[in-house]
C-alpha cells in the first residue's frame, strides 16, 4: 500500500521500473489521491494511471488541465456514465474519441457524438450504437 504523497511520487518517478509498476498497482488511502490531485498536476497522469484510483478521484481527474490525464481517466473501464458525458464535451478531439466507443458511454452522449465535427468520433460512435442494437436484438 502507498501511505503518503511523497511514497507515491519516489515511486512513480524512479528509475526502478518495479517501484513505478508499484506506483500504477497498489492502493492508497482516498486523503493521499486527494492531496495528489489538488498540489501534484504533474502526476495526474499517473494518479489516473493506477489501477486502484477511486471513482471520485478520477471524477476530479476528468478536468485536469492534461488532455493526457483526461484521455486516461476516459479509457478506464470505472469511468461513469457522469465521468464520460463530461469528457464527452472535451476540446480534445482524442478525448472524445474514447468517449465515444466506451461500454459506459450512454445512448444519449453517443447520440450526441454522432454530430462531433471530427470523422473518427462519429464513426466510433456509430459503432459502439451499432453494437449495442445488435446485441439488444440478440436478446429479443
Amino acid at each position: 500500500m502507498i501511505n503518503s504523497v511523497v511514497d507515491f511520487l519516489a515511486l512513480r518517478f524512479s528509475d526502478n521500473p518495479s517501484d513505478y509498476r508499484r506506483a500504477a498497482r497498489e492502493s492508497a488511502p482516498l486523503e493521499v489521491w486527494r492531496e495528489l490531485v489538488r498540489h501534484h498536476p504533474e502526476a495526474h497522469f499517473w494518479v489516473a494511471h493506477n489501477k486502484t484510483v477511486p471513482v471520485e478521484i478520477l471524477h476530479e481527474l476528468s478536468s485536469s488541465s492534461d488532455w493526457r490525464t483526461r484521455l486516461m481517466v476516459a479509457s478506464k473501464n470505472k469511468a461513469t456514465r457522469e465521468i464520460l458525458d463530461i469528457l464527452a464535451r472535451d476540446s480534445h478531439e482524442a478525448v472524445r474519441q474514447v468517449v465515444a466507443g466506451h461500454h459506459n458511454t450512454s445512448i444519449e452522449v453517443l447520440e450526441v457524438l454522432c454530430g462531433d465535427e471530427w470523422d473518427q468520433i462519429r464513426n466510433a460512435a456509430q459503432e459502439n450504437l451499432d453494437s449495442r442494437n445488435a446485441i439488444e436484438n440478440i436478446r429479443d
